[in-house]
This record gives structure tokens, C-alpha cells and sequence, in this order.
């Protein structure tokens, strides 16, 4: 009797470490991320990664979304210097003075910037014109449109978005497409790349 054998999945190589990779690869990576609150989120994990793995950054991903109140930027932007200490004694995370302050300062320009009647969705999209990039092989680190919103981002007050911190999150955002050509994950992201809100 032949018994049914699962398929195996073919992914990005980088996605094999761990089960939680695995699991982050498939569901997550590469996927269009239109969510302002999310966006933003994205984006100062990324900023914990500086120096860093993701990897380290996803196994601790739990522990930051409480230490920040689920990554609310009302309540993060209100954070005080007891806080950073708190949170600097938190062992759950990733103890760093300058990317705690950076995440609560990110908050705050956040909020200012939806006072003022910006989206921070729309605006990081529109340094790709609000449709993900369909990058071939070999993928790059940076891009000219990391490189452009690193330098926005930063004239706006943003710290830790460097380009190649940037270019990281534009591919986990899904603003580029960077699943390699065999990859299971790649054509459907291709296809989600279509869709418009």
C-alpha cells in the first residue's frame, strides 16, 4: 500500500532555521503589509535587529509586544524614563538603551504625523508607487528606493533605518518581492502583488 507523503516545501533558504522561521516565512514574509499601526511596528523591530539576527528579534517578538503595550504608539509615544529603565532591566528583550528611545521617539513621530493628517502607510508605499517591486535574482541588500525612504525616514527623525535595515523591512513588508524563483511562496506573493486595497 502507498501511503500519501506530504509534499515538501521548497523555501528561501534562509527561512530552514527554525520552526518559527519556517512558520514566519510562510505566513508573514513578503506578504503586502498595508496596516499603518503594523507598518510601524515592523519597522522598529527592524530597528532591533541592527547589529543582530532576525532571528533573535522574532524569538523575542512576544516579549516586545508587551514590554510596548502591543506596539500601540498612543501609549508607547507616553513612555518616560522609568520605563526605559524598566525595560532596560527586562531580560526578555533586547536591552538597548538607544533602541528603546529610538521606538518611543518612532511613536511620537508617528502620532505626528497622523495629526497631520498623513498616513504612514500610504507614505512608505508611495517610495515603491504603492505596488511591491518583482525582483529577479541575484537580490540585492539595498536598493535606490531603501535608500530614498532611509533618507526620508531619517529627515523625519526616525533612528536605527539605515538603508540596508530599510531594504529588510521593505522585503518582510512585502514592498519587494524577494522569495527566490523556487520558492512555494513566491508566485502567490507575486499574485497578492497585483491586488490594490
Amino acid at each position: 500500500m502507498l501511503w500519501n507523503m506530504p509534499e515538501k516545501k521548497t523555501r528561501c533558504r534562509w527561512a530552514e532555521s527554525s520552526e518559527l522561521m519556517r512558520q514566519y516565512h510562510d505566513e508573514e514574509w513578503g506578504v503586502p503589509l498595508r496596516d499603518a499601526r503594523a507598518l510601524w511596528e515592523l519597522l522598529m523591530l527592524e530597528g532591533f535587529q541592527a547589529g543582530l539576527s532576525w532571528s533573535v528579534v522574532l524569538h523575542k517578538r512576544e516579549a516586545f509586544q508587551a514590554a510596548f503595550y502591543g506596539f500601540d504608539p498612543a501609549r508607547v509615544a507616553r513612555m518616560n524614563e522609568h520605563d526605559i529603565e524598566r525595560l532596560l532591566q527586562d531580560p526578555r528583550i533586547i536591552r538597548s538603551r538607544a533602541k528603546i528611545q529610538a521606538t518611543i521617539l518612532g511613536a511620537q513621530l508617528f502620532q505626528q504625523m497622523e495629526r497631520s493628517g498623513e498616513n504612514f502607510s500610504d507614505w512608505l508605499w508611495s517610495f515603491v508607487d504603492d505596488r511591491p517591486i518583482q525582483t529577479e535574482p541575484p537580490f540585492p541588500t539595498v536598493t535606490d528606493e531603501a535608500v530614498d525612504m532611509s533618507k526620508a525616514l531619517k529627515k523625519r527623525g526616525f533612528k536605527f533605518v539605515g538603508p540596508t535595515i530599510v531594504y529588510a523591512f521593505m522585503q518582510a513588508a512585502g514592498m519587494t518581492n524577494d522569495h527566490a524563483e523556487e520558492c512555494f511562496r513566491r508566485t502567490p506573493c507575486t499574485r497578492l502583488a497585483t491586488k490594490r486595497r
